[in-house]
């Protein structure tokens, strides 16, 4: 439920921000990928300048997650590591002993005459 409301929270604003930020750029843009002649239309796109701010965005939210996914890899090969020990551990300790006569499962004494 907390999580929701925090979702709820932070996720409606980003929306509405996002949202008014898209119609405010909606005009047309060019984005000339060629340094040396920009004029040049073989290199260059024509979209609303929301949608490059949105490209923007998701690479960056895309680069961030790799160099994030990255930089913990340490600590997922420690754990897979860990996690090997003990296995190991447990397969090389020894099974505990089972009683001869087992209690009954249904709740009810047996009585031994």
């Amino acid at each position: 439920m907390f999580r929701k409301i925090i979702n709820f929270v932070i996720l409606l604003p980003l929306a509405v921000v996002l949202i008014l930020l898209s119609v405010a750029n909606r005009n047309s843009v060019t984005l000339a990928l060629n340094p040396f002649r920009p004029e040049d239309s073989v290199l260059s796109l024509h979209a609303p300048f929301f949608v490059f701010l949105f490209l923007a965005l998701m690479i960056g939210i895309l680069l961030g997650s790799a160099a994030t996914w990255l930089a913990q890899g340490k600590y997922r090969k420690q754990a897979r590591s860990l996690v090997e020990d003990q296995m190991k551990w447990q397969n090389k300790a020894p099974a505990a002993p089972r009683p001869a006569n087992p209690a009954p499962t249904s709740g009810i004494r047996q009585i031994e005459a």
